[in-house]
Parts: structure tokens; C-alpha cells; sequence
């Protein structure tokens, strides 16, 4: 599949751009901080983008919306009152979006995030829950909305529903990069990704990247990547980290279909 060469708000021009600029951003925003592992944060970017598509849906089957910057009074009710419409909507945007929204915003504030005093403290599984769920999300509001070619909505629909994929393989204590066409560079920031809040051995990555010497891998691949703020590689304890900067570009790598 190539790489789509459309925008996100390209692929969204059907929808009013009194809210297509504020879901881009908030999507965006969710996606990022959920890949640095910053999971309170992620969880207020979901409400955003709850909010944000709520006003959308109230827009498309209601004909009016909560002006922006007013209070949602019960957001269930919202959603409940836009699925019991009568409208004659698209059946995603009346009936299954709202429930799906329905679904985010609940564990954006029954799970403890982005909530003072929360009982369960945010973590990744539901900070991925909510990162899929949005993805889903994106990707519906693109299949009813592009203005772009049959192939090319699909193309980046697909790009967003398959990019959280697994291309990791762990095996007999092992991670393996399952694409044989990447740079060491590229399999180490792609195999960081999946210790996002934990160091790593530089040899067992040197090991996994399957690099002909620790030595030359250190000095070809590590210290460039520590150079750039990519890492975080500690040379006195041989400890691999992955910085913000590098989560961007491995997250920047799948986002364009690299990966």
C-alpha cells in the first residue's frame, strides 16, 4: 500500500470546519501522548475529542450543537438523545458513534483519568483503549465525510486502522522486528516503542537488531540516536531509553507508512 498523500484535514473537508480543525488537533493530541506513555494526559485529550465529536453529532442529527465553551450538562443524555432522534442521518453518526463516545467518555472518568482521587490509576491498556477507539472513530468520520477518490479514503483509513498493528515478535526471550527491510536504526526506536517507560540493555538490543558487533552498534547506531535526543543511552550502565523526540518519530514512521 502506498503512502496516502492526503492530510487528515484534507480527508475531512465534508465535515464543517467549525469542528474539523478542534477534532484534528485533540486526535492528534490523544495519539501523541498516548505513544510517550503519558496517560493522564491522554486521558484529557480523549475528553476533548469526546466533546468535540459530541458537538459534531448534536450539528449533523439535531441541527444545532452546545456552543463551545458551555458545559455538557450529562453526556450520556447527549448521546442518548442524538441516538433516539428521529432524523434521517447517517445511520453511524445517529446510532453508532454516539455509543462508541459513550464508551471513551466513561473511562475517561470512571478510570481515573484526568480525575483527582480516581480509583483506578490510569495505565496503558486503557490509554490504548481509548487511542483505538478514537482511531475507529477517525476513521468512520473519514468514510462518511472525504472528499477524496474511493482509494485514496481508503488508503488512509487503512493507514490509521493498521498502524497499531504489532510488528514486534517476542520469542524465546527475544524481539524481533517482523520487517526485514528496516535500517538498525529504525528496529531499534521501533523496538524501544515497546518499552516505553523502562530502559533497555544496549546488548540486548544489539542482540535483537541482530547488529554484527556491540561495539560498532553502540558507535553507529546508540551514539547518533543519543546525539539527536532520539535516546537516552547511558553509557556508564549500558541502558537504553526512548526520549519524547524519538516516540515522535517512531510514531511519524507509521503515521506515513513506513512501517
Amino acid at each position: 500500500m502506498s503512502s496516502p498523500s492526503v492530510t487528515l484535514d484534507q480527508a475531512l473537508q465534508g465535515c464543517p470546519a467549525t469542528f474539523r480543525a478542534k477534532l484534528v488537533n485533540a486526535y492528534l493530541e490523544l495519539k501523541k501522548n498516548h505513544l510517550e506513555s503519558r496517560y493522564e494526559a491522554a486521558g484529557l485529550s480523549a475528553g476533548k475529542f469526546c466533546e468535540i465529536s459530541l458537538r459534531l453529532l448534536q450539528h449533523e442529527v439535531l441541527g444545532s450543537h452546545i456552543a463551545f465553551g458551555k458545559k455538557i450538562p450529562n453526556f450520556a443524555d447527549e448521546c442518548r438523545k442524538i441516538i433516539t432522534a428521529t432524523s434521517g442521518a447517517n445511520e453511524s453518526l445517529k446510532i453508532v458513534l454516539p455509543r462508541a463516545l459513550v464508551l471513551m467518555y466513561t473511562m475517561r472518568n470512571k478510570r481515573g483519568i484526568g480525575h483527582v482521587g480516581g480509583d483506578v490509576e490510569a495505565n496503558l491498556i486503557d490509554s490504548a483503549t481509548l487511542a483505538r477507539i478514537a482511531d475507529w472513530s477517525i476513521c468512520e468520520l473519514i468514510r462518511i465525510y472525504h472528499s477524496l477518490s474511493l482509494e485514496e479514503a481508503q488508503d488512509l483509513v487503512d493507514s490509521i486502522s493498521v498502524r497499531n498493528v504489532s510488528i514486534i515478535w517476542e520469542i524465546g526471550g527475544k524481539k524481533r522486528v517482523l520487517r526485514s527491510d528496516l535500517t538498525a536504526r529504525q528496529q531499534t526506536l521501533v523496538l524501544l516503542t515497546a518499552e516505553p517507560s523502562s530502559s533497555v540493555l544496549a546488548e540486548d538490543l544489539c542482540d535483537w537488531v541482530e547488529y554484527a558487533s556491540l561495539v560498532d552498534y553502540k558507535r553507529r547506531v546508540l551514539k547518533p540516536l543519543h546525539s539527536e535526543r532520539l535516546i537516552e543511552f547511558d553509557q556508564e550502565i549500558n541502558t537504553v531509553a526512548l526520549s519524547p523526540t524519538g516516540a515522535r518519530e517512531a510514531e511519524a514512521l507509521v503515521l506515513h507508512n513506513k512501517l
